[in-house]
């Protein structure tokens, strides 16, 4: 079983940075892939980024690319993302998930596992 609490979201004004934190618990979660989805009001959830569990590769989505930047420490079990020149458009409560496996990094919803609670990220234009 894995536990995830996301931290580190806010208001900020477009064109900031926040950077969001999920810490893991569960003696197996460094054999997971990570990721980072997010969800608008009246929207479907959707993927913005995802790290394989050695932290070796790493996938986005169009729309984040070159804005965010995950990442991930095994050793504090914690995976990150940074997120720069932040647009009203990227306003959502956004979600860490665990899932896939050593070989596999999933970018859909339905292949990741665990999940936190979310935290909200509003950008003002």
């Amino acid at each position: 079983q894995v536990q995830l609490v996301e931290s580190g979201g806010g208001l900020v004004q477009a064109g900031g940075s926040l950077r969001l934190s999920c810490a893991a618990s569960g003696r197996t979660y460094s054999s997971y892939a990570s990721g980072w989805f997010r969800q608008a009001p009246g929207k479907e959830r959707e993927f913005v980024a995802g790290i394989s569990w050695s932290g070796g590769n790493t996938y986005y989505a169009d729309s984040v690319k070159g804005r965010f930047t995950i990442s991930r420490d095994n050793a504090k079990n914690t995976v990150y993302l940074q997120m720069n020149s932040l647009k009203p458009e990227d306003t959502a409560v956004y979600y860490c998930a665990a899932g896939g496996s050593s070989y596999y990094t999933p970018t859909v919803r339905h292949d990741y596992d665990y999940w936190g609670q979310g935290t909200q990220v509003t950008v003002s234009s």
